[in-house]
């Protein structure tokens, strides 16, 4: 039994997280508006106080929902491996995921697997490989919305984002350079495999990575093992996840009454370019409210409003995830102590 001094450390650690998590969020945003000059903060904040918080709201539970549908896909993978996991376990474990990766990049994605350990008993390294199976869906997913949009979308927009993707890849080396590399990697991979991994097998240290890598190995191969009627829930899922991140900036949009009347095809560059943020700094700090402003730019949209449409929607997203995700954090933490009891 742990003693009373051992779990008031325990409770002043579980603290000190939630302060670092919160701090780190609340420096970047400071970080970001001292920059800005009088006028542009007091364009920002005319905006902020004539933006209808009804439609804010909406934007908010479209969020929350599609934390719910990514932890119900989730929970799918996890299905396909013999595992029943509770929706409940898995949505907390999505949105500390999000919580953790404002304060350090990546570590969202082991936060979440270490919860399904502690709420589930599920081998971290198994849920390390649904979420690296949940990645390779996510990006390719992203590829087909992009490739979409250079298609579909006309106008300013589609030229925008065809000269950035231009620059950005003629700066690149050659697609069948990245292929040959890849594939020379892997080569030496396998010779190496066969020739030494049977002898470095014979030491404990190794046979324990083995073991992880087989796990992985599993987690990552659990899509392919979803049954018919898994695979129909598990694309629905990821539509109606992608579809409530489009619309839920495009609700954003309805607050103001300058960019009210922006059409539907909005949602679309609003997500391209925010996705495009989300990947510049952890958890899209400081950039995603600016590709935002870029974005509703291209439409006509004021500097000041778009600035304002830009942090609504990201600190609207992120504050809901902080509270849900310090609640989680709070729930698990009891959860390990029952366990460990």
């Amino acid at each position: 039994m742990e003693s009373a001094e051992t779990k008031k450390k325990s409770r002043l650690g579980d603290v000190l997280k939630f302060a670092i998590f919160f701090g780190v969020g609340l420096f970047f945003i400071y970080w970001f508006l001292i920059k800005l000059e009088p006028e542009q903060k007091r364009a920002i904040w005319d905006s902020f106080t004539q933006a209808n918080y009804w439609w804010v709201l909406v934007a908010v539970l479209m969020g929350i929902a599609s934390h719910l549908t990514r932890a119900a896909r989730w929970q799918l993978l996890y299905k396909s491996m013999g595992y029943k996991t509770s929706l409940f376990h898995v949505f907390g474990s999505v949105v500390i995921s999000y919580m953790a990766n404002l304060a350090f990049p990546r570590l969202g994605e082991v936060m979440r697997c270490v919860t399904m350990r502690t709420s589930e008993k599920i081998p971290l390294e198994k849920s390390i490989g649904t979420v690296a199976t949940e990645r390779i869906v996510d990006v390719i997913s992203f590829a087909l919305i992009v490739l979409v949009g250079m298609i579909f979308l006309f106008g300013d927009a589609k030229d925008w984002l065809y000269d950035t993707l231009s620059s950005k890849f003629d700066s690149l080396p050659s697609l069948w350079m990245l292929i040959g590399v890849a594939v020379l990697g892997l080569a030496l991979l396998f010779v190496g495999y066969k020739l030494f991994w049977t002898k470095l097998l014979r030491f404990n240290l190794f046979r324990r990575l083995n073991t992880f890598a087989k796990g992985c190995v599993d987690g990552v191969k659990s899509i392919l093992f979803l049954n018919t009627a898994d695979v129909i829930l598990f694309v629905v899922y990821s539509l109606v996840t992608y579809a409530l991140y489009m619309l839920s900036g495009y609700i954003i949009c309805l607050a103001f009454s300058e960019s009210a009347g922006l059409p539907l095809v909005v949602a679309f560059v609003i997500y391209l370019f925010g996705t495009v943020g989300m990947t510049f700094s952890q958890g899209g700090i400081g950039v995603y409210p600016v590709l935002i402003q870029m974005a509703l730019s291209i439409y006509g949209v004021s500097a000041a409003v778009g600035t304002a449409a830009g942090w609504l929607l990201w600190g609207s997203q992120q504050i809901v995830v902080i509270v849900i995700g310090l609640m989680f954090l709070v729930y698990f933490s009891f959860k390990k102590k029952q366990l460990k009891a």
